[in-house]
């Protein structure tokens, strides 16, 4: 395995947050050498804490609705899928993206585990979404092709995403939270294996880490939260939309490690109140995705997400108001997208965040 090249002048660590950061004491060893994008969330009037020492941006409800003007009507307010304006402003390559409620996990050895790195390491090596590898990441240490894999398939696709996962509190749903109030996930798996293509996924995004040039633009969180009926299905939506768009463009979704500790579990009463509409409609929606088919015309993410829009206002409007909203809402984030990032041709300045707090 080749040494990982160090990744701080090209990788934004965004976090979600309603309350002081105090939880970055515990990744300061691996988290102080990069840039921070803090999206604050609900009442811009509070103050949030940070840590000193850390190179860092604050946004909050304020400095969206400034930005972006009448665009901000596509981020989503009193929710984590606010996470994505951070998202939306950062000028990295490369994007890692935590909740506030995760700290650093450990090996059954006893070693802390450097999350960062091995989601470094997944982005900057292949996946394998055409041809399953029985020992999982083919790449990683340790690892290679088996026997009967095709020789014209080992060179991989560009990997997008790397998604993690969780020790302590698992990511479940709130009727699985209600049977199984005490269950807690202490298994540590030593793999990374690529999502196969034509495969969807849930993913969590309190651990993700994505290739923003790659596969940015699709990384959008949905409207949730506040003033809509749905919740915590966010992150879900942009990784459906995302795979979707991967498996077109041929690229790949890893996931495994790393590990991060969960270690608060939310109530499963306001939980079930924020998901209830998601778990019915989630029968009309999985289907939907698995059936899309994008035109061959659409070989960029932008264009492959406008139509997939289209075809979620056009589906799934019928089910509910909702999903027309939602469409009009990935349509304007496009817009937002390549007002804050447009093409390098044209790319003749910076964009300026006005009144943003900054700290270095």
């Amino acid at each position: 395995m080749a040494q990982l090249r160090d990744l701080k002048d090209e990788l934004d660590i965004v976090i979600p947050t309603i309350r002081n950061l105090d939880f970055l004491e515990m990744w300061r060893p691996f988290f102080q050498p990069y840039h921070l994008i803090i999206v604050q969330d609900g009442d811009p009037s509070n103050t949030i804490g940070v840590p000193e020492g850390f190179d860092y941006e604050l946004y909050n409800r304020n400095d969206v609705n400034r930005i972006l003007g009448p665009k901000a009507s596509c981020i989503s307010f009193k929710d984590s899928a606010c996470r994505c304006f951070g998202f939306l402003v950062s000028k990295k390559k490369y994007i890692f993206t935590i909740d506030d409620d995760c700290f650093v996990a450990k090996e059954p050895s006893g070693k802390e585990i450097n999350a960062l790195e091995q989601h470094i390491r997944n982005l900057l090596t292949p996946s394998t979404p055409l041809f399953f590898n029985t020992l999982y990441d083919p790449f990683a240490n340790g690892s290679d092709f088996v026997r009967g894999y095709p020789f014209s398939l080992r060179e991989g696709l560009p990997t997008a995403i790397s998604h993690g996962l969780w020790l302590n509190i698992p990511d479940y749903d709130a009727l699985t939270q209600l049977v199984k109030p005490r269950e807690r996930n202490t298994r540590y798996v030593d793999a990374v294996m690529t999502i196969p293509k034509g495969t969807l996924f849930p993913m969590c995004g309190m651990n993700l880490a994505f290739d923003r040039e790659l596969i940015g633009p699709a990384m959008y969180f949905g409207l949730m939260g506040d003033g809509q009926p749905i919740g915590r299905y966010d992150d879900m939506w942009a990784g459906w939309c995302a795979k979707v768009i991967c498996d077109h463009l041929l690229l790949g979704v890893k996931t495994g490690l790393p590990y991060i500790w969960h270690s608060k579990a939310s109530n499963p009463f306001v939980n079930l109140k924020k998901e209830y509409k998601g778990i019915y409609w989630q029968e009309d929606i999985i289907p939907f995705f698995q059936s899309i088919a994008l035109r061959e015309e659409c070989t960029s993410v932008h264009d492959c997400y406008i139509e997939l829009a289209n075809k979620v206002k056009e589906r799934l409007g019928p089910i509910d108001p909702y999903f027309e909203k939602l469409g009009d809402a990935m349509v304007t984030w496009i817009e937002a997208w390549n007002e804050l990032n447009p093409p390098p041709p044209a790319q003749t300045a910076t964009v300026a965040h006005p009144n943003v707090a900054m700290k270095n």
